[in-house]
């Protein structure tokens, strides 16, 4: 489809999907998010993309929703609607993807930077869930993740109070991976974006998994999937030619199979 909300491009082994709503600070709307999907859902079949940086600008990754959409909306209205549909379609996306965060990240900002895999940010970078200041609550996923990266007691303050945190918060909470100056963000998230982009494919997408799969089930059942997961490999050509390659003491040529 033709992309009116985000800008997309692909280099070097990665796709970046940049939402471009600058005027309302990249507030998510309903065709934001199916524009966004439908960018990730064609990256994720694109065999020359390993990894996704999902970004904003340097003033704000995402606002958080466009309150005009949602203001006047029932209940049933809102069931209809379905909104978040499209949120749990992020989720099915096997390659990794890596939000690269400036300026505000907050409510629907905060809940999709919280749907990539790994968080960069920038200095001047703030998270927050502040639905509750609207008169309702997090939708979208933010009372469930937001606890799982941080804690029961942090995301209870910043779900009930609205507060937002800084960069370097998030970072000592465990929110963020990493915090840089906001001129190398992006170029940071870039540089990560290779990095994974330079592994073998397969063995990528069902480590992915396998971590996620944590946040669903037992440790017995956890391991239970990792150990499957890692004797599917044993099935992949790039397993035996990394295999082989440390042997050999020579660099790996993955073919993604």
């Amino acid at each position: 489809m033709p992309y009116t909300n985000i800008l997309t491009s692909k280099q070097d082994g990665y796709a970046i999907v940049q939402f471009n709503r600058p005027e309302v600070l990249n507030a998510i709307n309903m065709k934001l998010m199916e524009e966004l999907v439908d960018a990730l859902e064609s990256f994720d079949k694109d065999h020359d993309v390993r990894a996704i940086i999902i970004t904003g600008n340097e003033k704000a990754f995402a606002a958080g929703a466009d309150i005009k959409e949602m203001a006047d909306a029932s209940a049933v209205d809102m069931l209809i609607r379905d909104q978040f549909a499209r949120w749990d379609r992020i989720r099915k996306i096997k390659k990794p993807i890596i939000a690269a965060v400036s300026g505000f990240a907050l409510g629907g900002g905060c809940e999709l930077s919280m749907t990539c895999d790994i968080i960069i940010a920038s200095e001047t970078a703030k998270f927050g869930q502040p639905e509750i200041n609207i008169g309702v609550m997090p939708g979208a996923g933010g009372t469930q993740r937001l606890t799982r990266a941080i804690g029961k007691y942090k995301a209870m303050e910043m779900v009930l109070t609205g507060k937002m945190i800084t960069a370097e918060e998030a970072l000592r909470w465990g929110l963020v991976v990493k915090v840089v100056p906001v001129e190398s963000y992006l170029d940071e998230a870039k540089t990560l974006a290779r990095e994974i982009a330079s592994k073998p494919p397969v063995a990528v997408q069902l480590a992915k998994e396998a971590v996620l799969k944590s946040f669903d089930t037992t440790i017995e059942g956890g391991l239970e999937y990792e150990r499957k997961n890692f004797y599917l490999l044993f099935a992949s050509e790039d397993q035996k030619e990394g295999m082989n390659a440390f042997v050999e003491k020579r660099k790996a040529q993955w073919k993604g199979k």
